[in-house]
């Protein structure tokens, strides 16, 4: 709260007098750390469909600035994004996607439950689009404990 005091002389006798105004400096300091945290996570969300991706130890490449994902959901419906597209219109909506050339990567998003000739159907329906270039999406896989940096405990003589 704050308090200033009377426009008068200063007595003993006198009391403080409210101010009636509100600090906004803690206000303004939350609204700048909600607006770094924003910041820092709105790129982390890029596509929110529920796909559990499978694991993969293989070393992260470098996200694009703008990268392109189609999902393979659970119940075997295609997502380019977050819109979910028929198998027959897959290819005229990525040819409809602005800055989307033949050479652009696409991102392969598939959920663990999907059947591996489904993965390929669509991977072929890319091919005969002239979509020759995708990558697969994968978790990183988190080491097992105590196995960062020892040996495999079977190889031991």
């Amino acid at each position: 709260m704050g308090a200033s005091i009377a426009e008068g002389g200063f007595d003993d006798d006198e009391e403080f007098a409210e101010a009636h105004e509100i600090n906004v400096t803690p206000f303004i300091d939350v609204m700048l750390v909600l607006l770094i945290i924003f910041m820092v996570a709105a790129p982390l969300s890029t596509v929110d469909l529920p796909i559990e991706l499978p694991t993969s130890s293989a070393t992260p490449l470098k996200r694009p600035d703008k990268p392109t994902y189609l999902s393979i959901k659970p119940d075997l419906s295609l997502a380019i994004g977050e819109d979910t597209v028929k198998r027959d219109a897959l290819i005229v909506t990525l040819d409809g996607i602005p800055d989307l050339g033949k050479d652009h990567p696409i991102f392969i998003r598939a959920d663990r439950s999907v059947p591996y000739g489904e993965l390929m159907n669509v991977m072929e329906l890319l091919r005969q689009g002239g979509f020759t270039k995708y990558k697969l999406v994968a978790l990183e896989a988190v080491p097992p404990a105590g196995a960062a940096g020892q040996p495999d405990a079977a190889a031991k003589p």
